[in-house]
């Protein structure tokens, strides 16, 4: 978006983050920064999870490499400047600058990792690896932008696939 610095960007694995969970979770009323999410509702999560047509989709420390190298490789190729990435077990977070809007960005990288996993037999063909959106943050200034990176790197739990790394 024209004057935005960057994005932050999360996006779950399939199957991982459903509405009803108790940590909350966003649809197309509850969407906007500082709005409140949904409220935990189990027998709603339960549903959902019923309703799954594959099974959960988690990223174990090889499909993590693959998604951490896509997310490099897609930045590298679309001449996005790549902030920061975490690869999570059940979730993504990246910080880009991008000229390209931030639906294409997020629809991007989705796809290349997903490419990618599936190239190294790591996702069948027929499943599916990411939630159907994600959110996307718009960072208009530095201060937002290193916020944003310091979370990603650092305000995650146990490191895993990172890059850069948390000590440089």
């Amino acid at each position: 978006m024209p004057g935005s610095l960057a994005y932050f960007l999360t996006f779950h694995t399939y199957g991982t983050w459903l509405h009803g969970r108790e940590e909350g979770s966003v649809d197309h009323e509850h969407r906007e920064p500082g709005q409140p999410y949904l409220p935990a509702n189990e027998k709603q999560e339960a549903s959902r999870h019923a309703h799954l047509k594959h099974a959960v989709f988690l990223l174990d420390e090889s499909r993590r490499e693959v998604v951490l190298s896509s997310v490099r490789e897609t930045c590298t190729y679309r001449e996005w400047r790549l902030l920061a990435v975490h690869v999570r077990e059940n979730h993504v977070h990246v910080v880009v600058s991008a000229i390209a809007p931030v639906e294409k960005v997020l629809r991007d990288l989705k796809a290349y990792a997903t490419r990618n996993l599936r190239k190294q037999n790591l996702l069948t063909k027929e499943a599916p690896a990411w939630t159907e959106h994600g959110s996307t943050l718009y960072l208009w200034n530095e201060d937002k932008v290193a916020e944003k990176c310091h979370y990603t790197l650092h305000e995650q739990g146990r490191p895993m696939q990172c890059w850069p790394t948390p000590e440089g």
